[in-house]
Order: C-alpha cells, then sequence, then structure tokens
C-alpha cells in the first residue's frame, strides 16, 4: 500500500553567521492513511523542522532542503510552486500549533479566523461560513459556541484556544493532520481531553495524524508508530509497543527512562517560617452597565493560608483558572490582596513601595516561559547583572562579574555563555539562566511558576535534580506551582490543591499522592497517570 505521505532521505540545513548548520541529515519515514505517527526526540532534534518542511513553512532563505524527497499522495511537494502548497496547508493537510496564543492572530474573532481558511479553500462566506463555524466548535466541543463566535484569543483559556486552533485544522476535512507539541503547556486534565478529542476525530474523519512531542506518556497512548530522533538524526522507528518494551537503540531507553524521579531531602530543622499567609484573598471586580459599576466579583483567592520553611517546599497545584499563579503573586505583594503576609519574621501586607523594595531580593520569581521572561536585547551577563545593579550598587564591576559567574556555575552553565544571547540557547540553557538571575542575590524563597512545563523530559530530570541540589545547598524555600504532577512529586514536601480560587486538599506530598482524599484531587491524579485514566476520571 502506498504511503499517504512519504519522507525520503530528507535534509534541511540553516544559514548562520556565514556557515551552513545541518538540523536533519537524511531521514526517512512514512504515513499511512488512518494511522498516527510519532516524531519524538530532544529540543534541536530536528522532529519540528522535519514536519515544518512538509507543507514549505520553514523561514527561507535562512533554511533550505539540501536533498530529499517529500510526496504526498504519491506527488511531490518539496520545493513545490507556493499555488501547490497553499492549496495544501489547510486543506488536505491541516496544522495545530504549540502555543496557539502565539499562532492565533490577537486581533481577530474566533469566527475571522476560522472563517478565513474556509473562505479561501471552500469560497464560503456570510451565513453558509457561519454555520459550518458553528458546526467545527461544535464538534471540538468548545462549550457555547455561538457566544464563542465573537471572543479575541486572550479571552478563551488554554485548552479552549487550544479547541479553536484544531476547529481551524479540521475546516476543510483534511486526509494528514500534523500536530506540533499540541498539550505541552495545558493541564493534565485540558490534556486528557485535547488528546481524547484528537483520537476522536481521526475515527470519524479517517484522517492520518503526524504528532511532534517530548512526551512519551502523550505518544504511548496516541501513537500506532514511533520515529526517534536526535541531532538530526532518524535513529529508529518501530510499532509503539515494541519500541517501548523492546527499544533498539540506547538513546531510546534514555528516553524512556527520563522522568522526573526520587524525592527531596528532608526538611531541615528549624525555627520560624520564611513565609507566612493567613486568609489570603484576591477578588477582582466585575463591572457593567453605563456607569461601570461593580456587579460582583471574580474570587481568584478565596482565603487561602501557607506556612512555608527554609529548605521546605509546597507544590501547588490545580486546572488553569484555579488561582495558583494569583496566589504567588499575592505573596510576593505583586498585587494587591487581602488578608496576612509575613516574610522573613516581617508584616509585609501593608508596606509600601520603597520599604518593600530592600525585601525583593529575599523572594524571587522564576517564571514558565523564558524566552519571554527574558530581554532578548541583553545578553546572559547582563540579564544576571540586572537585580545586582538595583540591589548592591556599590558592587563594583570585577566583583559583580565574579558574582555573575558563581551563579552561572551553580545552575551548570560555562562562564562562556555570558557573552550570548536568549535565543542562542536552548530552552533548558534559558531556563538556568532565569534561575541564575534569582540565585544571584541570595534570595531565601523562590517562586516557581511552571519552570518546567515546555522542557524536554531529559532536561526536566536535570532541571529537578539541580533544584534539589540547590535547595539543600542554600536552605532554600520553594513555592513550585505546577500543572505536572510527576515534577511536583519529585520536588515537594507539602501539596496544597486548589480549585476555583480555593484549597480543596492539602497535606504532606506522600499522603496527597497516595491516599487522595478529595474527588477532584483523584481526578488530577488519575488524569496525571494517563490521558486513558483521565479521560476516565473526567
Amino acid at each position: 500500500m502506498s504511503a499517504l505521505l512519504e519522507v525520503t532521505d530528507l535534509q534541511v540545513s540553516f544559514r548562520a553567521e556565514g556557515r551552513e548548520v545541518p538540523a536533519v541529515r537524511g531521514v526517512s519515514w512514512r504515513v499511512d492513511a488512518g494511522e498516527t505517527l510519532a516524531l519524538v526526540g530532544e529540543s534541536g532534534s530536528g522532529k519540528s523542522v522535519s514536519a515544518l518542511s512538509v507543507l514549505g513553512l520553514l523561514p527561507y532563505p535562512r533554511a533550505w532542503h539540501p536533498g530529499g524527497s517529500i510526496r504526498f499522495e504519491g506527488e511531490e511537494i518539496l520545493g513545490a510552486p507556493d499555488g501547490v502548497l497553499r492549496h495544501l496547508r489547510g486543506g488536505p493537510i491541516g496544522v495545530i500549533f504549540q502555543e496557539p496564543l502565539t499562532s492565533l492572530n490577537p486581533l481577530h474573532r474566533v469566527d475571522r479566523q476560522i472563517g478565513e481558511t474556509l473562505r479561501i479553500h471552500q469560497g464560503l462566506t456570510g451565513a453558509r461560513a457561519r454555520q459550518r463555524i458553528l458546526e467545527l466548535l461544535d464538534l471540538v466541543q468548545l462549550p457555547d459556541p455561538t457566544r464563542r463566535l465573537r471572543s479575541f484569543p486572550h479571552e478563551l483559556s488554554g485548552g479552549q484556544r487550544q479547541r479553536v486552533m484544531i476547529a481551524m485544522a479540521l475546516a476543510n476535512n483534511p486526509k494528514l493532520l500534523i500536530a506540533d507539541e499540541p498539550t505541552t503547556a495545558l493541564d493534565v486534565t485540558v490534556q486528557a481531553e485535547i488528546l481524547q478529542l484528537i483520537r476522536d476525530l481521526q475515527r470519524r474523519l479517517n484522517m492520518a495524524v503526524l504528532l511532534i512531542s517530548h512526551d512519551l506518556n502523550v505518544v504511548r497512548h496516541m501513537a500506532d508508530r514511533i520515529a526517534v530522533m536526535r541531532h538530526g538524526e532518524l535513529l529508529e522507528a518501530a510499532p509503539t509497543e515494541a519500541l517501548f518494551t523492546r527499544p533498539g537503540h540506547p538513546y531510546t531507553r534514555e528516553l524512556i527512562d527520563a522522568e522526573p524521579s526520587g524525592r527531596p531531602s528532608p526538611v531541615p530543622a528549624a525555627d520560624g517560617s520564611v513565609l507566612q499567609a493567613e486568609a489570603v484573598k484576591v477578588h477582582f471586580p466585575i463591572r457593567g452597565g453605563f456607569l461601570r459599576r461593580v456587579r460582583g466579583y471574580v474570587r481568584a483567592v478565596d482565603g487561602v493560608d501557607l506556612d512555608l520553611a527554609p529548605g521546605q517546599t509546597i507544590g501547588v497545584v490545580g486546572e488553569s483558572g484555579s488561582g495558583k499563579t494569583t496566589l504567588a503573586q499575592a505573596v510576593l505583594r505583586l498585587l494587591a490582596a487581602q488578608g496576612r503576609v509575613v516574610f522573613d519574621g516581617r508584616e509585609i501586607t501593608e508596606l509600601k513601595p520603597r520599604a518593600l523594595r530592600p525585601l525583593r531580593k529575599g523572594m524571587q520569581m522564576v517564571f514558565q516561559d523564558p524566552y519571554g521572561s527574558l530581554s532578548p536585547r541583553l545578553s546572559v551577563e547582563q540579564i544576571v547583572a540586572e537585580g545586582l545593579e538595583i540591589h548592591a550598587p556599590d558592587m563594583d564591576e570585577t566583583a559583580r562579574h565574579a558574582e555573575i559567574a558563581r551563579a552561572l556555575e551553580e545552575v551548570g552553565l560555562p562562564v562562556e555563555v555570558m557573552s550570548r544571547y536568549p535565543h542562542e540557547l536552548s530552552g533548558g540553557q534559558r531556563q538556568r539562566v532565569a534561575l541564575a538571575r534569582a540565585l544571584v542575590l541570595k534570595p531565601k524563597l523562590i517562586v516557581l511558576d511552571e519552570p518546567t512545563s515546555a522542557l524536554d523530559r531529559s532536561v526536566q530530570a536535570r532541571m529537578v535534580a539541580l533544584l534539589r541540589d540547590l535547595q539543600t545547598r542554600h536552605q532554600l524555600a520553594y513555592l513550585f506551582i505546577s500543572h505536572d504532577l510527576k515534577v511536583v512529586r519529585a520536588l515537594s514536601h507539602h501539596i496544597i490543591v486548589m480549585k476555583d480560587g480555593q484549597v480543596v486538599e492539602q497535606g504532606s506530598a506522600d499522603r496527597v499522592f497516595e491516599q487522595p482524599a478529595q474527588p477532584y484531587t483523584q481526578r488530577l491524579l488519575a488524569a496525571a497517570l494517563s490521558p486513558d485514566r483521565g479521560r476516565d476520571a473526567f
């Protein structure tokens, strides 16, 4: 049987600083009608570059193909004219990109974004297009599709935006769906729903799926066959169960085993707390009417208590919108909040910004997306130096350089990266730079807001080991926010489970994971263990 999509000896190179950098080195794979092929590997392995080559989406002329062949339904499409590729894009071949918030146009409403592909490929406009858009939104199970037609992307949750992306990809009944990391930044429960949705749609439409992912737990429950890539080369390809039970290449075994594991060191005996919070509330007003009067409140955080000791990690888990990040911003005084917050023995609830500034160096935050939180215009040295310039203005240049080098060394980065810029680093390296920026000020508390969600599993495992080591050496207190419960288990001593701004369950990590008392916690854990179990739980 001929393949729906057949890639043969594909080569991709990039031009960088006047030289050629090979990104894909002669890989070959195929996708048959109705099957799912997963391309897996770490960042930089060439999996996304290979997939983007199918539709000519690489940034030409910076990228080009020295050789190879891509055939769709028997026709050569590598190097095809723009008109041929435009016909394929969004038509016979649909694409779901990794981050829908950056892939969707922020200035266009949902109906216009989906309607554009219907107009281009089918000539549908007006009432006929609107009816088809509603059918698609219903197909992808978007709640209240009629109301969502006029929503902008920023008004939707992560799961809702991903459903809109899927609706766009399916608008013209594709024969092949390319899904590039479609669930990376989603909660485990939403991830389970999206994966099940793709699988159901595949069966209904007899659609082939090319799945690009670094999450082998996702791949195992989605793919018929798996192709493993590393450094632009294809190491092996095999049916899913055969690859997991009898991997043929040592690197494949490394990927399978690269799960965050172990437990944090015991909390050292110490007097006092680094951070205490009592009855913290963050209520956002809902305004309406001509005079914009307050009609109610969104209770983003509603009466949360916590007590964090030196050397301890409290993991805060829950779905998007549960209040995790809002709680973190409230205790750091980055948001106005009610309640009582005590940092390092001093109440900071009512402190003015000027009085609070000297305490800032002791409470630092590492954000989810280091590419977004690191200035692209500054070198690594300048990024790490920012805090020192504010909190140690009298430090001379030599001493500052030495402190930066020491912080980078602590997070496992060579001194040579000082002169590099964020775009020249991998995701794991960028996150280490963000961590070095926090550590250089010698804080007592670090808030980690989804610091590993966009990282490969092997990089996650190394980051978890690094965080544990730093905590032991410096008695750091971590407030760790994540939807990845495997990472939470590996790092946390105590767990807080949040839903709709309230704590629904809390306790020691061992107790919460092994004997969850609340149905909501049980569902979260089920969804984290496997997409199938998560779907059944909900």
